[in-house]
């Protein structure tokens, strides 16, 4: 199952949203550049540098270094990508529901929001592989922390979803609660199914997918009920 679209319409353009696809995109060419101009040992070297590498954290934190390369690392590697797939998937599902959450949040709220997910995300990688010497790249983390918010605010929003029934598919308008929980519950899986093989490096990072998902929605659901107790009316005092 793979999101095309939404019938979901914004009240105005989603400029954090489309700044983010751009930087992102320009990271990447700036990945590229490095490929073609020094090799795979110097893209190597940028992604370690900007990369979450889990033990590095680790150290770092347990030294009292809390304002470091290491955990600027934790925003800085949501701008940088390994494949122009891992690219253009991440920014085809921040396309759909980013601007719907930026719509609703606000576009320093959705700022603030997206790149707090995205840290909390990382560190939900961090907290399960703490010796991994492996660099985590990717807006994914983010990403998982908008469809949480998306999942909460908009459930019943209609989602135009590739779907795949053996060797045809066919295009299929699906509610948002039964996309993204289908989505969170094979990260779910897929998470089980790798925790025994994380020591071998590499692969996706399902448990930023999974933290991200659930910080996502939480901050979403307080936001709601922030939004509510604001709009509900004052009870008038009692009269004697």
């Amino acid at each position: 199952m793979i999101p095309l679209r939404d019938a979901n319409p914004t009240r105005r353009t989603p400029l954090v949203t489309l700044s983010i696809v751009i930087a992102c995109f320009v990271a990447f060419a700036w990945e590229l550049g490095l490929m073609a101009s020094g090799g795979e040992t110097a893209l190597d070297a940028f992604v370690t540098k900007w990369g979450v590498v889990p033990a590095d954290l680790v150290a770092a934190w347990s030294h009292g270094d809390y304002l470091s390369r290491e955990t600027a690392t934790l925003f800085t590697s949501q701008f940088l990508h390994g494949s122009w797939l891992h690219l253009l998937g991440n920014m085809l599902y921040l396309w759909i529901f980013g601007n719907n959450v930026e719509d609703r949040f606000g576009r320093v709220g959705f700022l603030a929001f997206y790149l707090f997910g995205g840290a909390v995300a990382g560190l939900s990688q961090v907290a399960i592989d703490p010796t991994s010497t492996v660099p985590t790249i990717g807006a994914s983390g983010a990403i998982a922390a908008t469809l949480g918010a998306y999942f909460v605010l908009f459930p019943r929003a209609r989602v135009t979803s590739l779907v795949f029934l053996g060797f045809f598919y066919q295009l299929i308008d699906i509610p948002a609660i039964v996309v993204l929980g289908f989505w969170f519950v094979l990260q779910l899986i897929d998470g089980l199914t790798q925790f025994g093989t994380l020591q071998a490096g590499g692969g996706v990072a399902f448990y930023a997918h999974i933290g991200g998902f659930v910080i996502g929605a939480v901050l979403a659901r307080v936001a709601v009920g922030v939004a509510a107790r604001i709009r509900r009316p004052a009870t008038p005092p009692a009269v004697g």
